[in-house]
């Protein structure tokens, strides 16, 4: 399985942004089957966890995203997205999507993407 991670950049604070994360590999049936998640890191800080969405359709947020960030995926596609919104600089970091393939209820990445980087100006 491999993680492609796209759409990062520079956006103004209160701006929006939406992440992308295709997965290669596994056929929309496989990938049905996986529990997808997003982190972040920033700069100096340890990696954190952003949001998830197991299969099933319930999805998990970190507080500090809650209510200004959607994850939701297209399995069709592959792919998974955050909806980034109201960003904030504190947001300003590295985001990664990864994989648990075994749709583990306490999530457990086994693959993760490259990165994409996010930088939010105030």
């Amino acid at each position: 399985v491999q993680l492609q991670a796209s759409g990062g950049g520079l956006v103004q604070a209160g701006g929006s942004l939406r992440l992308s994360c295709v997965a290669s590999g596994p056929t929309f049936v496989t990938f049905t089957g996986y529990h997808m998640g997003w982190f972040r890191r920033a700069p100096g800080k340890e990696r954190e966890f952003v949001a998830r969405f197991r299969t099933g359709g319930k999805t998990y947020y970190a507080d500090s995203v809650k209510g200004r960030f959607t994850i939701f995926r297209d399995n069709a596609k592959t792919t998974v997205y955050l909806q980034m919104d109201s960003l904030a600089p504190e947001d300003t970091a590295v985001y990664y999507c990864a994989a648990d393939i075994h749709n583990r209820r306490t999530f457990v990445p086994d693959y993760w993407g490259q990165g994409t980087l996010v930088t939010v100006s105030s």
